[in-house]
């Protein structure tokens, strides 16, 4: 392994990567022996440590040539760690306010060195859990997705540089290849990986395996994911990449990029923002019914598509006599001509990020990896009946998702299951 130049890296060695690096030294005002590391890392993938000195802190994170929460019988390529490097410095120039800046990056030790969110700052869906609303949230992530869709897409670019950009990120393969099999395969089979509260939801997943309306349309969702190279998306925006305070709101983790479908990353934000809504009764007590902010959840629902169909729109007036190629001024050369394609396009990406969205929903309850939200609902019972009423809503929207004209419907939708 140490052929390619690659070494795991421990509390120890790492301390002396850093005094060899000076890109990562001089942000620590050069006070080596006062470092101190912290490895924190709790995905299913990487090591994450933080490194903290009296004059300054980052975090570095180090992609293992397989998946850390199962081992090295799951092997798992390194480069997904160029491919995250790349996509933060993207998403980054386009989006300065909500992406950490990266520091440093090593390529052959598949290490990422960026800015360290330091506390108050915790992962959205800690917060969530916890019930704390978040004012900004939907102002700051409609924000992320509307300039890093517009920016990466044809709507902005030339047919060329489009072409290059996809191109490069088709070397994403491994990790697209396993978001196709976890979320477009694995809930619609019988597989060794699937699991579920059972015994409550045996019934339930069983029915998920044997829904031939839904293997249908999920086998639509699996095409577009495989094929649509509509923009630069982040390829796993759940609430778990997401680190908040009250007035910030920073998007981690996009090791998934690639040139993918717009409403993929808009799907699974909203879907995880659905998933929290339902978990909410399981963690209702005497003291929080939860009600209050199950309302708050919904608005930051309606509002998050409400503003970033805003900002998309705003950003399509603006440039439609730039560069880019998909709707050419010479052919889309009137206001009422410009309005229809602007109405399709955002009509046929809302049905889009409605069919990802509850994909992502049930693959969180009959697929390998869940969500916190159930999870950490003790009682299993409680827990089973907050995940059905998710599954549920999730199957409906998946199979009628283009019965909805807007987000309101959706979300009445929602109270209505409830």
């Amino acid at each position: 392994m140490a052929s390619d130049g690659f070494r795991p890296l421990d509390d120890k060695s790492l301390a002396e990567y850093i005094k060899a690096t000076p890109s990562l030294s001089s942000k620590l005002g050069n006070q080596i022996d006062e470092l101190q590391i912290k490895e924190v890392g709790d995905g299913n993938l990487n090591f994450v440590y933080i490194v903290t000195s009296p004059s300054g802190s980052f975090v570095i994170k180090q992609a293992l040539p397989y998946i850390r929460c199962i081992g090295e019988s799951w092997p798992m390529t390194k480069e997904r760690a160029y491919f995250e490097a790349v996509t933060l410095k993207e998403h980054g120039r386009l989006c300065p306010d909500h992406v950490p800046e990266v520091y440093h990056f090593d390529r052959a030790m598949s290490l990422i060195g960026m800015r360290y969110l330091e506390p108050p700052h915790i992962i959205l869906r800690k917060g969530l859990i916890a019930g704390i609303e978040y004012p900004l949230l939907a102002e700051h992530i409609s924000e992320y997705m509307a300039r890093t869709l517009f920016f990466t897409s044809l709507i902005y670019h030339t047919t060329t540089e489009h072409k290059q950009a996809v191109a490069e990120f088709c070397g994403n393969v491994e990790l697209c290849r396993l978001t196709e099999q976890v979320v477009f395969s694995d809930p619609y089979k019988v597989s060794q990986y699937n699991h579920w509260t059972s015994p409550y939801l045996d019934r339930d997943a069983e029915a998920v395996r044997e829904d031939n309306t839904l293997k249908l349309e999920v086998a639509e969702l699996k095409s577009m994911f495989c094929e649509r190279a509509q923009a630069l998306i982040h390829g796993d925006l759940h609430t778990g990449s997401v680190m908040v305070t009250s007035d910030s709101t920073q998007v981690i983790d996009p090791e998934f990029a690639f040139y993918g479908p717009m409403g993929f990353d808009i799907g699974a934000f909203v879907g995880n923002l659905i998933l929290a809504f339902f978990a909410q009764d399981g963690h209702a007590d005497p003291k929080n019914d939860r009600k209050a902010y199950k309302d708050w959840l919904l608005r930051t629902i309606e509002e998050t598509w409400n503003l970033f169909h805003k900002k998309f729109t705003a950003l399509l007036d603006k440039h439609k006599d730039g560069s880019g190629e998909a709707y050419l001024p010479a052919i889309y050369n009137n206001p009422q001509l410009q309005q229809l394609v602007k109405q399709k396009f955002m009509s046929d990406l809302f049905h889009d990020a409605l069919g990802f969205g509850a994909a992502k929903m049930i693959r969180r309850i009959v697929g390998v990896a869940h969500v916190e939200d159930f999870e950490s609902i003790a009682d299993a019972g409680v827990r089973a009946d907050c995940e059905r009423r998710a599954l549920d809503f999730a199957k409906m929207l998946l199979k009628e998702r283009r019965k909805f004209q807007g987000i309101t419907e959706v979300v009445s939708a929602i109270q209505k299951v409830h």
